[in-house]
C-alpha cells in the first residue's frame, strides 16, 4: 500500500524468551497488546499475559526491556513499535530438506538467546570471537524482536514444499504507480528486526550471518525508523511520516483479541493448511516519497490529499485526531474529498470491514537519489489473515489517488510470517518441515 496515514498500526505478540525464564522481568512497557508483554530484570520466570496493559513512566534502562520468544504468535506484530528497524530479505542457500531444518533451527536457537540478552562466552584468541562485540560482554535484549518470514519462492521445488504453500502466497504484483527494482524485490525468507537502538538491530543481523553462513544470503535490507520519543510514548501517541502526517490513527485495537483472530492471524477457519495457523499475510512496501516537492505543496491541499489536519491529526472538519470521519455529503460540500487517503483506504462501510489490515510502517532515510534528490520515504509494513481481502483490497481502491503525485512505490514483497514456537521442544517452522512430504 503506498500511503501513509489510515489503517495505522499497533504492535506485536510476543512470548517468553526461549531459553527458558528469563531473568529480565518485571512488567513495564507502554500499550503493550494482548499477548505481548514486556520483561525486566528481576523476575524469577518469563511473563506473558493475554490482558492489556496500561502504559508505564519509561524513567528506567530500557537496554533490559524484552520481548517474550516462546507462545503461539510471533512478537514483532502486534507489541508497540520501538523506535529502529532493519528489514532484511534472504536467499536460502541450503540445498535440502535437513540443511533447510538446520537453517530453522539455528534460527530459532539464535533468536531465543537474543531476545532474551545474556553474557557472551569468553573468547579464544586463537580463534574467531563468538559475538561481533558491538554491545560488549553483555548482550542485553533492548526489546528486540525478530519476525521471521516465507515468501512464495521458498515453496519451489528444492525442498518439496509446493503442496503446503499457503494459499495467497505469491510474488508481489506490480500496481499502477509502481517502479519496482528487482534488486529490492521478493525474496525466500525476511526477518523483520526490531529494537530499541540501532545498534542492538545491527547486532542482532551480524549475528544471523555469522552462525548461518552456508544457509542464508542477503538480497535486500531497508533500515527503518521512528521518532526517537516513541520509546517513551509507544502505544499512547501516533508517529509522524515523513510528510509530516501522523500515521496509524485508525489502526486496529490490538489489545481486542477477537479482532486479532479474526483480521490478522490465520486460523481453523481458513482454508489454508494446518502449519499455517498462528501466522499472517506480512506486506512490505518501499515507497519513496518526493519530499521536495512535497515540502513546496501549499497546505490546504496537503490536507485535502490524506483529509486529516497536518497538526492536530483530526479528520477535516473534526476537532481531535480519533473523531470518526464524516463522508456525508452536506449542502456546503464535501469536508473530506471523495479521493482522500483516509476517505479511500478506509470507506468505514459495513463491507469494507473485512478489508481492515494491521498496519506497523517505519520511516526510512537513505542517501540521494540519480537525480540528487533525497531518497526518503515510507518502510510499509502490514499484516492480515487474508491478503485477497486486506492489502490487495485496499490498494485496489488506492490506485489513481492523488497522492500518488509524491510517492513512488520501488521495492518489498508478499510474505507469511510464521506462527509462533510453543515451547524449548520445538522451532520455528516445524510443522511445515516434518510434516510436509518430502
Amino acid at each position: 500500500m503506498r500511503k501513509t496515514s489510515e489503517h495505522p498500526d499497533t504492535a506485536a505478540q510476543s512470548a517468553p524468551s526461549p531459553e527458558g525464564p528469563s531473568r529480565r522481568a518485571l512488567i513495564i512497557g507502554a500499550g503493550l497488546a494482548g499477548g505481548a508483554t514486556v520483561l525486566k530484570a528481576g523476575d524469577a520466570a518469563a511473563v506473558q499475559t493475554s490482558g492489556a496493559v496500561g502504559p508505564a513512566p519509561r524513567d528506567d534502562d530500557s537496554t533490559l526491556d524484552a520481548q517474550p520468544f516462546y507462545g503461539d504468535h510471533q512478537s514483532g506484530i502486534l507489541n508497540p513499535q520501538p523506535p529502529s528497524a532493519i528489514i532484511v530479505s534472504f536467499d536460502v542457500l541450503a540445498t535440502d530438506r535437513a540443511g533447510l531444518q538446520l537453517l530453522f533451527q539455528d534460527l530459532t536457537k539464535r533468536i531465543a538467546f537474543l531476545t532474551k540478552g545474556g553474557e557472551i562466552p569468553v573468547a579464544d584468541p586463537l580463534m574467531p570471537p563468538p559475538d561481533s562485540g558491538i554491545l560488549g560482554p553483555d548482550a542485553r535484549p533492548d526489546n528486540l524482536t525478530m519476525t521471521v518470514a516465507l515468501g512464495a519462492s521458498l515453496f519451489d521445488d528444492r525442498f518439496g514444499l509446493a503442496a503446503l504453500k499457503p494459499k495467497q502466497l505469491a510474488p508481489m504484483e506490480r500496481f499502477s504507480n509502481d517502479s519496482l527494482d528487482a534488486k529490492f524485490c521478493h525474496g525466500d525468507l525476511l526477518i523483520q528486526f526490531c529494537a530499541n537502538t540501532a545498534e542492538t538491530n545491527v547486532h542482532a543481523l551480524r549475528d544471523i550471518l555469522k552462525n548461518t553462513p552456508a544457509l542464508l544470503a542477503i538480497r535486500w535490507k531497508m533500515d527503518g525508523f521512528l521518532p526517537p520519543n516513541t520509546l517513551k510514548k509507544a502505544g499512547r501517541e501516533t508517529n509522524r511520516n515523513l510528510m509530516g502526517f501522523k500515521d496509524g490513527t485508525a489502526n486496529l485495537d490490538t489489545q481486542d483479541t477477537n479482532v486479532m483472530n479474526e483480521m490478522v492471524w490465520v486460523g481453523p477457519r481458513s482454508d489454508e493448511p494446518a502449519w499455517t495457523h498462528g501466522g499472517s499475510y506480512q506486506v512490505v512496501r518501499l515507497i519513496r516519497m518526493t519530499a521536495e516537492r512535497w515540502d513546496r505543496t501549499p497546505l490546504g491541499e496537503q490536507q485535502k490529499i490524506f483529509g486529516r489536519d497536518k497538526a492536530s491529526g483530526a479528520p477535516l472538519g473534526m476537532k481531535n485526531e480519533r473523531d470518526i470521519p464524516n463522508y456525508t455529503d452536506t449542502a456546503q460540500g464535501l469536508s473530506i474529498p471523495r479521493d482522500a487517503h483516509i476517505r479511500l483506504a478506509n470507506p468505514r462501510t459495513p463491507a469494507t470491514q473485512a478489508n481492515l489490515i494491521l498496519r506497523r510502517p517505519f520511516n526510512f532515510s537513505r542517501e540521494l537519489t540519480a537525480a540528487g534528490q533525497l531518497d526518503m520515504g515510507l518502510l510499509f509494513i502490514c499484516y492480515q489473515a487474508n491478503l485477497d481481502a486486506g492489502f490487495r483490497t485496499v490498494q485496489a481502491r488506492l490506485n489513481g489517488e492523488p497522492l500518488e503525485e509524491y510517492i513512488k512505490p520501488f521495492g518489498g514483497g508478499y510474505f507469511f510470517a510464521l506462527p509462533g514456537v510453543r515451547d524449548a521442544s520445538s522451532y520455528l517452522a516445524k510443522d511445515l518441515i516434518e510434516r510436509s512430504p518430502a
